[in-house]
């Protein structure tokens, strides 16, 4: 191994994240009702595996070969029966690392050509469909509520050859769950994130115009 052979990897290596688990890739998806814009979100079928009965915009794994925008399309059309020419995609959202290392790619869409009575949605994912006025996000700050984790190592992780172990051993791990309340629906954890960014993002814009 010389210098040159190190060079020859990662002078044009692009940076990538490591460690990941899942990735995932979702579409937010604005729908104009009268006169008013609105976001579409889904509540999942009781009868799935993951996350059931939960609120979410629709979306999912991100499989070999697929790029994210494929994805959050591809999954759309699966859950929602939207078709990709009804979908604008306008651009790329922010993206997040999740606490169980799932990284998720979030896209903000139009929804073109197509009534909140005519989606027909998959049964088997989705239990029922719903918006929320985009204005109710612009004037409602969500609650916000600090979760802990402690650490909960193997009995045989060895703490001790860990300057400070004790410390690691009894660290515990805060983040802020957020929670959007509309009517009777609970819009909280990933996507409340996700919409709250995507608000703070549209208010801080637009405020600098």
């Amino acid at each position: 191994m010389n210098i040159q052979e190190i060079i020859n990897v990662f002078e044009n290596r692009g940076s990538k994240p490591f460690n990941i688990k899942n990735y995932f890739s979702v579409l937010v998806p604005i729908i104009q009702i009268k006169d008013e814009l609105h976001l579409l979100f889904q509540v999942r079928s009781n009868r799935i595996r993951r996350q059931p009965g939960e609120i979410s915009f629709p979306g999912g794994k991100i499989e070999n070969g697929e790029t994210p925008r494929q994805a959050c399309i591809r999954e759309t059309y699966e859950e929602m029966g939207i078709c990709e020419e009804q979908i604008e995609i306008i651009g790329q959202l922010d993206y997040l690392l999740n606490n169980t290392n799932d990284m998720i790619y979030p896209f903000l869409g139009i929804l073109r050509e197509i009534s909140l009575e005519n989606i027909h949605f998959s049964k088997e994912e989705v239990e029922e469909i719903f918006t929320v006025p985009l204005q109710y996000f612009l004037d409602n700050k969500p609650e916000v509520y600090d979760m802990c984790y402690k650490v909960a190592a193997d009995n045989s992780f060895p703490f001790h050859k860990i300057k400070n172990g004790p410390v690691y051993q009894n660290r515990i791990m805060t983040y802020p769950v957020y929670f959007y309340e509309y009517k009777k629906y609970i819009i909280w954890g990933l996507t409340a994130n996700i919409t709250r960014n995507f608000v703070k993002e549209l208010i801080r814009s637009t405020k600098s115009l």
